[in-house]
């Protein structure tokens, strides 16, 4: 075909998109939001296995993450994993109001799991937090909600829970943005990176800065979760966490 022809097309297809509205520019990119790494990727048809199916039916452990999903992006030491199930404190900061799951949702039998570096547990009297709170990777608090529809609505409340955490006083440390994880129809994940106080000098997270850490809220069909990162993991693994926490779930 030739060069003229080529443009006389393309000019007539753009001119047709902008009469019809079909022609659309793609939404620039938030300034500041971390790119998501391929792993974070949904599936997508074709891409040689088949999409997981959401989860339904009763919690159990082999649900939650484990100590090979942590050394999988990154950490060395040696991590011990505490469970227990019933009631009890999740990752909910003074921000949000310190609740118990079963005051929040009225739910008193989830599955909460600790992954800490030391033996010594027991903080609050809870096994599955760890003595020093810098001994802590990660606790997990999960539980089957009976339906997809009942557990969208206890994620949805989560996940509102901790926006107040994204605007604390300068000095203060605070939750960044918003990020979502899409793996499959009914299974997502959203995640904010925690920040130190001495990064935060407007009230509200940095930008260009890597969080240390963070908070994700789970759901993955009838199953939802809390999951809180006290290891220092930058965006990336994050990411990483957090998409193997919710297919997993």
């Amino acid at each position: 075909m030739r060069p003229r022809t080529i443009v006389v097309i393309l000019t007539a297809a753009v001119g047709l998109g902008l009469l019809t509205g079909l022609f659309v520019l793609p939404a620039p990119s938030a300034p500041g939001t971390p790119k998501m790494t391929p792993g974070a990727a949904a599936s997508s048809p074709g891409s040689g296995s088949p999409a997981p199916r959401p989860a339904s039916g009763p919690m159990t452990n082999r649900h939650l993450l484990t100590a090979a999903d942590f050394t999988k992006v990154g950490l060395s030491q040696h991590i011990y994993v505490r469970d227990r199930v019933g009631d009890g404190n999740y990752a909910n900061a003074a921000c949000t109001g310190e609740k118990t799951l079963g005051e929040t949702l009225g739910a008193y039998g989830a599955h909460f799991r600790g992954l800490v570096t030391s033996k010594s547990t027991g903080n609050g009297g809870d096994p599955t937090q760890a003595a020093n709170i810098g001994d802590q990777v990660a606790r997990e608090v999960a539980d089957d909600a009976g339906s997809r529809a009942l557990a969208q609505n206890y994620a949805q409340r989560l996940l509102l829970e901790e926006v107040p955490c994204q605007s604390e006083p300068a000095t203060h440390w605070v939750y960044g943005p918003t990020h979502t994880i899409d793996v499959a129809a009914e299974i997502t994940a959203s995640w904010m990176g925690v920040y130190s106080g001495d990064l935060n000098t407007t009230g509200t997270a940095p930008r260009g800065k890597e969080p240390c850490g963070g908070v994700a809220v789970l759901r993955n069909g009838s199953h939802y979760g809390v999951l809180e990162v006290d290891a220092c993991l930058g965006s990336a693994a994050m990411t990483r966490i957090v998409r193997a926490a919710v297919a997993r779930l």
